[in-house]
């Protein structure tokens, strides 16, 4: 007998949602069950429930799957500080996504990975344009913001599943399967925790995914932060996705686990619900681990629950319920994504600099020359929409100038290349060598240097570059790159769109070689050759072997860009990164340095124009230092999309095409530096330690975070604070009138910001506490308030492993950056005093205030990690430990231990302090000696003494 639709509870809207979970997951069986966990999720026929797919990319548009609306990078969309906006873009893309899942369920899924709130620790990160901010509370606010567009307004149905990226730690693409991040607690708690908890929190995001690296030791696919934090931060259930093959790591390059059955089972076991892997592989794992014992039943039915959870609130069990059931592909490049995407563009556009030569007046510029690599094209990321047309800056100024007005030169060189047997050519597609006296156009080759010594090389024969005004559309094409992927032979051809796809196959290095340079191309690895045929391929595997070429110089771009600055009454230099090449994931950059020759391209052209305005669009900051120093005028944009080329014009007019008025609303997210070497090593996670990002940076930024300039000006009056002393339980509302004093409308980003004057340990110098967005007429004065509660002051007290408040004096800032405070005032906190440290109770290594040549990692045993000795001078130390007569012995627990060794505490001092105890450390588990009476409150240090010691605490007994 068939059931009634009505009397099935998981197809019933009007039961809850656990008992609709709970009903659906009974139905099934274990095989069915195993089949859920893997983002291929296969049909149930029997219960009339079809296939689900885990992983529609929309990071700031959808990805891969054929024309949608492509907005600014995530970056960019963050420059604006405008969560409505963020929200408005989520809606845009979740639409979109709905409706393209309308028009082909199989391909499109409605589980959506996007956004990634990792903050942006670090500017060399290959993936920096995929996140907000470096500051933890303004990524959850525009996470949040975003996810709220990506799952809809309605409180029980979703129009996609937001899932957030990547779980934990995530800054480095140099190893990023084996690296661990060293967490220590109050970084843990204070910066990267923060960042996710807010979307999840708000029930923004339904999803997350964890990410490739390790934390302190432990993969993050067994990391117990999923199940004992990350799921007690809402009541709804949160789905878990391991990344792209990820779990196969543990068995695999991680050599975690003996077989792929015990890796998959562990990972199940910590709460990763539904893993990226090959389907057949996963369920055999699964099903293996289920026989061996290592998982029961039970685990399945836990990991399946959270994925249904998600599944019922899509509406996929009662479709004629679901509000986003008729949302079609019209919604795709409609005009108002098209005018959201202007509005993007716009408002990601940061003013680093401008001595007053911006705005530019339409009327009376005179001839602007646009120069630069950047100048007539927009590129793509891997996680880009694929636009429906490509407005350029070269385009958009030359609609609002017209042609005449509007010169062009890309900076490039262009050149041939010659080995023994001829000239490199294209013609027919195929790049060949050819006997010639004189060089023929298909010799021609323009060369793109992207940095890092990795250059594209376009055919002047082949390559065609259309720029129409109607749409502003730009294409290129005629790049030489290799036919096929991998390490084999293949041929070169000239008909390639310019560095593209996952794996780039346009892209080469030129190496010395005697008499000239051997050319390796990049993807495979191999070096070209030219073969009798004339053919050119990717034959050769050592430089040896390959065929030496000699680079004809024909036109040297650098000159001839200064020569056509020099004609130009203003100059717009566009410069910027590809995203895809020297800097992307899978690669991080190793300095802040503009892309090749670049630099020289700037100098040259600003000493042929000094009226020359920088149009900066990249992935991540550069250190422009000289520019700031010389150039009247800079802008920064992430890339901005279809409609990139639009915003930048609006801005450097400070108009749009109707006249009315744009002013720069950017601001800055990340600190950007004046060199490389104000960075801490990439891998180095300690924030606090290392003075690493705006909260700890004692230098003086190139721009520091926050930074963006108006074309207007502003001043700040009459700050207010409702109270000046609070409990840990109060608040204060804190107020400021902002006037735009100058004479143009103008959009000011208020900044909150506090600074506490004392305390135990170290605190940031600053921190972001509340923004407010202020559009002012001239003379226009508006009130701002921003509300404080004290629980935001509240930082990790690794003493007893809580929140603590203390009590201490705040400084009040309100400003246009982190170091552009206007007004300041202060703040009383009745808050607690931290006790000093018991000598009697367990003194957990990680749980330390200070360390040096020490390293997380993980134990299977309570505490569950570890300090590790790097070399023979590492040591840690805890403060304030209130000693008394009555302590006469000192246990050291260790995970590991070497023949010889001996753990050394001193009292006060590393090097010079009172020798409390020496301890055997030569194997694992405990030790012990007496120590002499001592009172008072000391520092205790703890020498390891050499490489390879894991201590895990330490505690003191009569």
């Amino acid at each position: 007998m068939t059931e009634s639709p009505s009397r099935i509870v998981f197809r019933d809207p009007q039961q809850k949602l656990a008992a609709r979970v709970s009903d659906l997951l009974g139905r099934l069986d274990l095989a069915e069950k195993i089949a859920l966990l893997h983002q291929h999720q296969a049909a149930v026929p029997r219960l009339g429930i079809g296939s689900f797919r885990t992983g529609t990319e929309a990071l700031h548009g959808v990805a891969w799957l054929g024309t949608a609306s492509a907005f600014p990078q995530a970056v960019g969309l963050a420059s604006s500080w405008d969560p409505d906006l963020l929200r408005r873009v989520g809606t845009a893309v979740g639409t979109e996504v709905r409706a393209m899942h309308h028009r082909d369920p199989d391909r499109v899924g409605l589980n959506v990975w996007a956004p990634v709130v990792n903050p942006l620790r670090d500017p060399r990160w290959g993936r920096n344009e995929e996140g907000y901010a470096e500051d933890p509370w303004l990524t959850g606010v525009l996470s949040t913001a975003y996810s709220e567009g990506l799952r809809g307004g309605d409180p029980r149905r979703l129009r996609t599943a937001p899932t957030l990226k990547h779980f934990l730690a995530y800054n480095n693409e140099t190893d990023r399967c084996l690296t661990s991040s060293s967490m220590p607690p109050r970084v843990l708690h204070e910066y990267e925790l923060p960042a996710f908890r807010p979307a999840i929190a708000a029930g923004a995001a339904v999803a997350v995914m964890a990410s490739y690296n390790l934390i302190n030791g432990r993969p993050t696919h067994l990391s117990p932060l999923i199940n004992e934090v990350l799921r007690g931060w809402c009541e709804d259930d949160v789905m878990v996705v391991g990344d792209a093959y990820a779990v196969q790591n543990l068995a695999g390059d991680q050599q975690i686990f003996d077989d792929h059955p015990a890796g998959f089972a562990a990972a199940l076991r910590a709460g990763i619900d539904c893993v990226t892997e090959p389907g057949p592989l996963s369920e055999r794992s699964f099903a293996t681990a289920l026989e061996r014992g290592l998982i029961t039943e039970s685990d399945v039915d836990a990991a399946v629950r959270h994925i249904l959870s998600v599944r019922v609130r899509l509406g996929e069990f009662n479709p004629d319920e679901d509000p986003y059931r008729d949302t079609g592909p019209e919604v795709i490049d409609c005009p108002e994504h098209r005018a959201l995407a202007r509005e993007a563009a716009r408002a990601s556009v940061v003013l680093l600099g401008n001595d007053g030569i911006l705005p530019l007046d339409p009327v009376g510029v005179g001839r602007v020359a646009v120069i630069g690599p950047l100048g007539d094209t927009t590129f793509d990321d891997w996680y880009s929409g694929t636009p429906p047309y490509r407005r350029t800056l070269r385009a958009a100024l030359t609609d609002r100038l017209g042609s005449d007005a509007v010169l062009f030169h890309e900076g490039v060189d262009r050149v041939a290349l010659r080995c023994a047997s001829g000239l490199l050519v294209a013609g027919d597609g195929t790049l060949r060598v050819r006997a010639a006296d004189e060089i023929p156009d298909a010799a021609l080759f323009d060369v793109f240097d992207w940095g890092e010594e990795t250059i594209s090389l376009r055919s002047v024969l082949t390559g065609t570059r259309t720029t129409g005004t109607e749409a502003g559309t730009a294409t290129g094409g005629g790049f030489v790159g290799a036919e096929g992927l991998g390490p084999k032979s293949h041929l070169l051809v000239s008909d390639r769109p310019g560095p593209h796809g996952w794996e780039v196959r346009e892209t080469f290095r030129l190496e010395p070689a005697d008499d000239g340079v051997v050319i390796r191309h990049v993807q495979s690895r191999r070096y070209l050759v030219a073969g009798e045929d004339g053919l050119v391929r990717t034959a050769a595997e050592t430089a040896a072997d390959a065929t030496v070429f000699t680079v004809d110089l024909l036109v040297d771009g650098v000159a001839g860009a200064a020569a056509l600055a020099a004609e130009a009454d203003v100059v717009v230099l566009a410069l910027g990164n590809h995203p895809l090449v020297a800097g992307r994931e899978t690669e991080d950059r190793r300095d802040l340095n503009l892309p090749g020759t670049q630099d020289a391209l700037l100098r040259a052209v600003h000493a042929a124009n000094p009226r020359t305005v920088l149009a900066l669009t990249s992935s991540y900051p550069y250190a422009i230092g000289w520019a700031r120093n010389h150039l009247p005028a800079l802008l920064w944009s992430a890339h901005g999309g279809q409609e990139h080329g639009t915003g930048l014009a609006d801005v450097l007019f400070g108009a749009d095409r109707t006249g009315a008025p744009v002013d720069p609303a950017g601001r800055l997210t990340q600190t950007w530096y004046t060199d490389a070497g104000e960075l801490p090593d990439l891998l180095d996670y300690d924030i606090i330690t290392s003075d690493a990002t705006y909260l700890y940076f004692r230098g003086t930024p190139l721009f520091p975070f926050g930074h963006g300039l108006s074309y207007t000006r502003f001043a700040y009056e009459n700050l207010h604070v409702t109270a000046d002393t609070i409990d840990p339980d109060g608040e204060v509302t804190v107020s400021v009138d902002v006037i735009n004093v100058g004479d143009r409308p103008g959009v000011e980003v208020v900044q909150f910001y506090t600074r506490q004057q004392s305390s135990r340990v170290k605190q940031p110098l600053r921190r972001l506490r509340g923004h407010r967005h202020v559009r002012l007429a001239p003379g226009e004065r508006s009130t701002v308030d921003l509300l404080l509660p004290a629980a935001d002051l509240a930082f990790w007290d690794v003493t007893r492993s809580r929140w603590v408040i203390e009590d201490a004096t705040h400084t009040l800032a309100v400003g246009s950056s982190s170091a552009d405070w206007r007004r300041t005032t202060t703040l009383r906190v009745r808050g607690e005093s931290i006790p000093a440290r018991s000598p009697r109770s367990v003194l957990r290594m990680i749980d330390n205030d200070g360390y040096a040549g020490t390293t997380p990692v993980a134990i299977p045993t309570d505490p569950g990690e570890a300090l590790r000795s790097e070399d023979a001078t590492a040591w840690a130390v805890f403060d304030d430990i209130d000693f008394d007569r009555d302590v006469s012995r000192v246990t050291v627990r260790l995970a590991t231990g070497e023949n010889g060794a001996a753990i050394v505490l001193r009292l006060d001092d590393p090097l010079t302090g009172q020798i409390l105890a020496t301890l055997p450390a030569e194997a694992p588990g405990e030790t012990t000696a007496p120590i002499p009476p001592v009172t008072g409150t000391h520092a205790l240090f703890v020498l390891f003494g050499q490489p390879g010691l894991t201590v895990t605490s330490l505690s003191f007994t009569d």
